[in-house]
C-alpha cells in the first residue's frame, strides 16, 4: 500500500502538469519560421555565382582589364590636374582596393574549388563502380569462354571426323580385297579413337 503523503505528491505533479497555462508544441503542424537577424540565402545559387566569379577571375579577360584600370588609375592621378586627383602618389586607394578585391576573390576561388572537389568526388565514384561492374562483367565472360571451350573439347572436330571415316574406308576396302586383319571387330570398337589420342 502506497502511503498517503506520496500519492497527494503524485496527484499535485499530475494536474499541475495539465494545468499548465504554457502553450505546449504540436507536433502534427510545422513550427513558425524563426525570424533571423543575418540574411538568408540559397546556398546552390551563391556556389553557381562563386563560380561564376572564379571562372572570370580566371580568364585573360580580368587581367586585361584589370591592368588597363590600374594604368588609366595610376596615370590619372599622376598628370591630372591636383583638384581633380583623388589618390595621390602613394595610391593608398588603389592598394586598398586592390587588397579589398583579393580579400573577396580568394573564398570565392576556394568555394569554387570545393564545389568542384566535389563533384569530382562524385565522378570518381561513379567511375570507380563502373569499374567494378565491367571487372565483374570480364570476369563472367571469361568463365562463360572457359565453359565453351572445355564443351568444345567434348565436341567431335572435323580432323578427328575426317580420320574416323579414313579408317573406315580402309577397313573396308581391306575387306573388299580379302584382307582381315581385325576380322570381328567393327572399326568403331577399336581403342583408336579421339577418346584415346585425347588422353
Amino acid at each position: 500500500m502506497v502511503p498517503e503523503r506520496e500519492t497527494t505528491t503524485r496527484e499535485r505533479a499530475t494536474s499541475g502538469a495539465t494545468a499548465s497555462s504554457r502553450a505546449r508544441a504540436r507536433l502534427d503542424q510545422p513550427r513558425p519560421p524563426r525570424r533571423r537577424l543575418l540574411p538568408e540565402w540559397d546556398p546552390e545559387s551563391f556556389g553557381r555565382l562563386s563560380e561564376r566569379v572564379a571562372r572570370f577571375l580566371g580568364t585573360g579577360r580580368f587581367i586585361v582589364w584589370m591592368t588597363v584600370v590600374i594604368i588609366v588609375w595610376v596615370v590619372w592621378n599622376v598628370s591630372a590636374p591636383s583638384g581633380l586627383r583623388f589618390d595621390e602618389y602613394p595610391f593608398i586607394f588603389l592598394t586598398l582596393m586592390l587588397s579589398l578585391q583579393a580579400s573577396y576573390a580568394a573564398p570565392l576561388i576556394l568555394l569554387a574549388q570545393n564545389r568542384q572537389d566535389d563533384r569530382d568526388r562524385v565522378n570518381l565514384e561513379q567511375d570507380r563502380k563502373q569499374n567494378e561492374r565491367s571487372i565483374a562483367d570480364t570476369e563472367y565472360l571469361t568463365r562463360e569462354i572457359a565453359a565453351l571451350r572445355i564443351g568444345l573439347g567434348e565436341v567431335a572436330t572435323r580432323d578427328w571426323i575426317r580420320s574416323e571415316l579414313q579408317d573406315l574406308v580402309k577397313d573396308l576396302e581391306e575387306r573388299q580385297n580379302g584382307h582381315h586383319p581385325d576380322r570381328g571387330v567393327f572399326p568403331a570398337d577399336r581403342s583408336s579413337g579421339r577418346d584415346v589420342h585425347d588422353r
